[in-house]
């Protein structure tokens, strides 16, 4: 915990300084519209802003089983530089079978908050961008029967367990500016959440690595 408190402080320091750079940076034709006398500002309304919507597929593992995860986010972003918004995201991981009760058993759930985006050079073709994810969610453990499948028999899913959790993510992501409204992004994030309580669940079962793509269309 004190190391993943330790790099949110840390990238929350740099923020200011990336942000600053970025402006200082920025392409000719925008420090041209700025006034020599003007005192200038971190978030400088002269850069211009913008914003956009965003769809997120990625893989991850969830209480170390395969498991999909999708969702979305939107966000203002200021001087070309820095994106805030909010985002969500909901993941299901492979069922698990189990033969004395003849049922499978899967967890899935979601979580959403707050993203704050630091954006390196995003004028370029091909750039770095940081989101950082804070909020909660929840996840249940659901189980169905093994004959799902059968057209002949009814799905009767039953919730088992469920738990609250808060999380906060951190990813790096290689931006690709294929045309001027739309951007690919291949990304790679850890997520960290408080403790699940629930039975036959490990404490970590939500934190790890995610590696997937994001699709935004907006303007940037």
């Amino acid at each position: 915990m004190k190391k993943i408190a330790t790099l949110f402080v840390l990238l929350a320091l740099a923020l200011p300084t990336l942000v600053a750079q970025e402006v200082e940076n920025e392409a000719p034709q925008e420090k041209q519209k700025r006034n020599p006398g003007e005192i200038q500002t971190l978030f400088d309304p002269h850069s211009g802003s913008g914003g956009y919507g965003a769809f997120t597929i990625a893989y991850t593992q969830i209480n170390n089983r395969d498991a999909i995860l999708m969702g979305g986010r939107g966000e203002w972003v200021v001087g070309h530089g820095f994106g805030l918004g909010m985002g969500a995201y909901g993941f299901v991981n492979d069922p698990v079978y189990n033969s004395v009760d003849e049922l499978n058993y899967s967890l899935a759930g979601g979580y959403g908050g707050l993203v704050m985006e630091p954006i390196l050079f995003g004028w370029f073709p091909v750039h770095l961008s940081f989101p950082i994810l804070v909020g909660a969610g929840g996840v249940a453990s659901t189980s169905y029967s093994s004959d799902w499948y059968d057209p002949y028999e009814y799905w009767d899913g039953y919730l088992e367990d469920a738990s609250a959790f808060f999380v906060a993510e951190a990813g790096v992501e290689v931006e690709f500016n294929l045309v001027r409204f739309f951007r690919l992004a291949v990304f790679g994030s850890y997520r960290y959440t408080s403790d699940i309580i629930m039975e036959n669940t490990s404490v970590d079962a939500l934190r790890g690595w995610t590696a997937g793509m994001t699709f935004k269309f907006g303007s940037f």
